[in-house]
């Protein structure tokens, strides 16, 4: 399984910068990577829920920002379960 958080974190960072320097648009986090991970409850690609992905059309564009800046806590490498079950 290939860890998509590194490149999903830049590109969250991203998105929010741009937010804050020239409001527009906000673009979906997909990548086209769609697995749900049972464990957490979120996409392996954009770690997202199932809630957050069927919903995002309706979003407006503060909703989105709120939900990129979520992605970008759960991308933290805090955020990644321990492999040995402990926490960090």
């Amino acid at each position: 399984m290939t860890d998509h958080r590194a490149p999903l974190l830049q590109q969250a960072r991203a998105v929010l910068q741009s937010a804050r320097e020239a409001p527009g648009p906000v673009r979906s986090p997909c990548v086209s990577v769609c697995r749900m991970d049972a464990t957490r409850g979120l996409c392996e690609g954009c770690l997202r829920t199932i809630g957050e992905i069927g919903g995002w059309s309706e979003l407006d564009t503060s909703e989105r920002l709120a939900v990129w800046a979520r992605i970008v806590q759960r991308a933290q490498p805090a955020a990644a379960p321990r492999s040995d079950g402990g926490t960090p």
